[in-house]
């Protein structure tokens, strides 16, 4: 880990910072995801705008699923969050949310989460991690990060019909 210090448990006097890092993280994914699917999709999903949409679903994750979120923090700075869910019926877990300050991306902050998360996963006895992204091209550096760290893409193709026309 260049830059970053230690990944500490979550607490709530992070969640301003980790909102306003995930909506950075995240604020170049969202126009490259407006071009690639259909405009009926996307605005479906984000009437009033991205922002508002990632902030609020994320403030839900920060506020209801503290227990299984780990901060990346450089000195006292957050520089990254995760969010694992567990799904014993399938003995799996899930990197449900992954956001790293676009100031340390490509710095191993990333990884150290989602290794943090891989330890959590062990711990509760689970055979697997997943994680999912989009295929769009906004995503693709989001694809490249969990390839290099040995994630097996599964082939899944989701579609959308507009029931107004």
């Amino acid at each position: 880990m260049n830059r970053m210090s230690r990944i500490v448990s979550y607490d709530p006097k992070y969640r301003t910072a980790l909102l306003s890092l995930s909506v950075r993280a995240w604020e170049h994914v969202f126009p490259l995801l407006q071009r690639d699917v259909p405009a009926f999709v996307y605005n479906a999903f984000y009437p009033t705008g991205w922002r508002e949409r990632h902030v609020n679903d994320l403030a839900e994750v920060l506020d209801n699923a503290s227990e299984c979120i780990d901060v990346a923090l450089d000195g006292d700075r957050p520089t990254g969050w995760v969010c694992t869910r567990f799904h014993p019926e399938d003995n799996m877990s899930e990197i449900y949310i992954i956001a790293v300050d676009p100031d340390y991306q490509r710095s191993g902050v990333g990884a150290a989460l989602m290794e943090s998360s891989f330890a959590r996963a062990r711990e509760k006895g689970m055979g697997m991690a997943m994680v999912e992204t989009g295929g769009d091209r906004g995503h693709a550096p989001a694809r490249m990060a969990y390839e290099s760290m040995r994630f097996v893409r599964w082939p899944i193709a989701r579609y959308f019909k507009d029931l107004g026309n």
